[in-house]
């Protein structure tokens, strides 16, 4: 029998299940880790310790979930909001202009579609972390603009104008007309 999120969540509230928890973390944990990993811009350990951070949240504060968004929606909140502590407390991640430096080259064996998701995550890293976080939750996550607003905690506007911006800085890094 398969549960919903909101199923698990009930069970967990009750304490009914003690492995509903382990099975809402298997769930989301790979979208929170991608999502947290582009947004330190690689540093792969950042993420793991931010999306940890995000769960060990959201285990402590799952009475607090009202239902009124999905739960990966709240979950991305607790995310972003890790991450923006992140940022305060790092100022290595902060930076939102990197150097111009080449690329690593490629080797002439590498096909054309893993040299794009390079080329990708190397755009990504060269656009605001708001920008960022928007493009990465509806684009890749699949939330709407109105739920990216709520994990981001932004107006709609603003994520719509993040969205719009982000894009066009991305199809100038990539050369895509």
């Amino acid at each position: 029998m398969s549960f919903t999120d909101t199923d698990l969540i009930a069970r967990v509230l009750s304490r009914e299940d003690p492995n509903a928890f382990g099975e809402l973390v298997r769930r989301h944990q790979s979208p929170v880790r991608a999502f947290l990993t582009r947004m330190t811009r690689g540093d792969s350990h950042l993420a793991d310790d931010l999306a940890q951070e995000t769960f060990l949240k959201a285990w402590k504060k799952l009475s607090s979930y009202r239902g009124g968004a999905r739960f990966s929606t709240w979950l991305f909140g607790i995310a972003i909001n890790e991450f923006r502590t992140a940022v305060r407390s790092r100022k290595e991640i902060a930076v939102e202009d990197l150097d111009d430096s080449p690329p690593e080259p490629q080797t002439a064996a590498a096909d054309s579609h893993s040299r794009l998701r390079l080329d990708l995550t190397e755009a990504l890293k060269r656009i605001s972390s708001e920008e960022r976080a928007a493009i990465l939750l509806c684009c890749q996550n699949g939330l709407s603009h109105e739920e990216a607003a709520q994990a981001l905690d932004c107006p709609l506007g603003t994520v719509k104008t993040n969205i719009l911006r982000g894009k066009e800085k991305l199809k100038r890094h990539l050369a895509i007309d």
